[in-house]
């Protein structure tokens, strides 16, 4: 054998083996799946939901709901207030004007309301500062025979609608009159002074 020859050496078997091992699990590259690209990155961004027609209607009703609030406490009137003692003690004795007199009397409730509240609105557009509001006395247990409702029933009634809404802003304060003006029957009623909006 010559310098330049080299001798050829066979496997052992399990060199044998342990290639044949190897080559069984490799795929040629030709074969080799192409491996996707990362769809994370090219993935467009998920749609926002949006938000509900609703939710912009009910936080413009909690605002308008609160500015009504803040202006209806702005707006509240004072608690009624009895007359001042001087001025119950000037109309008692006839020295202070009764501005006007509305008598109730024998209507019925829904005709005194309606009467009393125009008998007040036109009281206030008029500058009117005391009022007589005339109920007659009654008895609740006797019914007017006229009306068919029981007698006394104004006399309950009238001060409850005085302090109703629709004429607290016209009404300062009420109490029962003096004797010859109808006693426990008949109201004093202070009215309030109309605001220049107010004044037609």
């Amino acid at each position: 054998m010559s310098f330049g020859e080299r001798k050829k050496r066979t496997l052992t078997a399990d060199e044998t083996a342990l290639w044949a091992h190897v080559t069984n699990h490799i795929q040629p590259l030709a074969k080799r799946a192409i491996a996707e690209p990362d769809q994370s990155a090219t993935r467009p961004p998920m749609p926002t939901v949006p938000k509900s027609a609703d939710e912009p209607k009910i936080a413009a009703s909690y605002v308008a709901q609160k500015n009504e609030i803040v202006q209806r406490n702005k707006n509240e009137l004072p608690p009624l207030a009895p007359l001042e003692r001087r001025l119950r003690q000037r109309l008692s004795r006839g020295a202070h004007p009764i501005d006007a007199v509305i008598d109730l009397h024998g209507m019925r409730q829904t005709e005194a309301h309606d009467a009393l509240r125009r008998f007040i609105y036109s009281a206030q557009r008029q500058g009117a500062s005391v009022v007589l509001v005339v109920t007659g006395k009654g008895a609740s247990s006797v019914q007017d025979s006229g009306t068919g409702e029981e007698r006394g029933v104004l006399r309950r009634t009238v001060p409850h609608w005085l302090r109703m809404p629709d004429l607290r802003p016209c009404v300062i304060g009420f109490e029962p009159a003096a004797q010859h003006h109808g006693g426990s029957g008949a109201l004093y009623v202070r009215v309030r002074r109309a605001t220049r909006s107010e004044t037609p």
